[in-house]
């Protein structure tokens, strides 16, 4: 079972029907480590305090909105969800439209909603009303800290969400440079279109997604069989978290430094390579001192 993302309502009129809010989409990505190719050390990725240079941990982290003064209005996630509780918990279907009308560019992210205790029948008879009508229905959703325009599918058994791109979000295409419309327009004639019509119905079958496959992420997995086969692998260093190596005087830039530095690794601490630039910083002095 997905995790749920939030537990609330569809309502629409004097409808309230209670739903879960589950992912309907996974990332089946290659997942690529970065690594420095002079020790074979992995690089990683932090969240850096730009006046300190030091790491800031997750709990540290607030939602700042930049006011017109330069200041910023801080607000917790609890702030956020009381500024308005039922945008928060609702998919408010504000209207219903024909399930062809909405262009295929504004579709964005999939998700399921399922009914909660007591709200099934209810829940299936807005998805078999969807059906019976081809209709969709246009919603408002808040999913985390954003607000979303969204289209309710309705599915064999399932109602869908799915989050829509608001009107400001898209480009025209009018900003392109495209061929006329029409067949007449663009010089094209009958017999080119009628051959074009023929392969076209020649090639055309009942959409199966299970048919389609990553070809590039097969061919990328065999690249690496190979290598492996071959004996092609590269030992990585594993950072120690008790040691700090000492940055170059070359070295003058912070993410350089920590990039370089044996506590870039995720969770490990920056204090000691922080350390080491105030050292850093401390020689010059130092021996000039030593010189007098």
């Amino acid at each position: 079972m997905p995790r749920t993302l939030w537990k609330g309502a569809i309502t629409f009129g004097l409808v309230h029907i209670p739903v879960g809010l589950y992912p309907a989409a996974t990332h089946d990505e290659l997942d690529f480590d970065w690594l420095d190719r002079r020790n074979m050390a992995p690089v990683g990725y932090k969240r850096i305090n730009k006046e300190t240079g030091r790491e800031v941990t997750r709990e540290n982290i607030v939602r700042g909105l930049k006011h017109d003064d330069g200041r910023y209005v801080v607000l917790t996630d609890d702030e956020i969800r009381s500024a308005n509780v039922k945008a928060t918990q609702t998919v408010d279907i504000a209207a219903f439209v024909n399930a062809g009308e909405i262009d295929v560019t504004y579709f964005d992210t999939p998700y399921y909603l399922a009914p909660l205790a007591r709200g099934e029948k209810v829940y299936a008879l807005l998805r078999e009303a969807l059906k019976r009508e081809r209709k969709v229905g246009i919603a408002h959703v808040v999913i985390q800290t954003k607000q979303h325009l969204a289209a309710l599918i309705p599915g064999d058994r399932v109602l869908m969400l799915n989050t829509l791109r608001w009107a400001t979000e898209v480009r025209p295409a009018k900003e392109l440079e495209l061929p006329a419309s029409g067949p007449k327009a663009t010089g094209i004639r009958e017999q080119e279109l009628k051959m074009a019509t023929e392969l076209i119905r020649k090639m055309s079958e009942s959409w199966d997604p299970a048919r389609y496959r990553d070809s590039f992420r097969a061919d990328i997995l065999k690249l690496v069989g190979r290598k492996v086969a071959k004996g092609q692998l590269k030992e990585v260093t594993i950072p120690d978290e008790g040691e700090a190596r000492q940055p170059t005087a070359k070295i003058i830039d912070l993410t350089e430094l920590l990039k370089q530095s044996l506590g870039n690794r995720k969770g490990s601490s920056t204090k000691k390579p922080a350390a080491s630039a105030k050292r850093k910083k401390a020689t010059p002095a130092a021996a000039k001192r030593k010189r007098a």
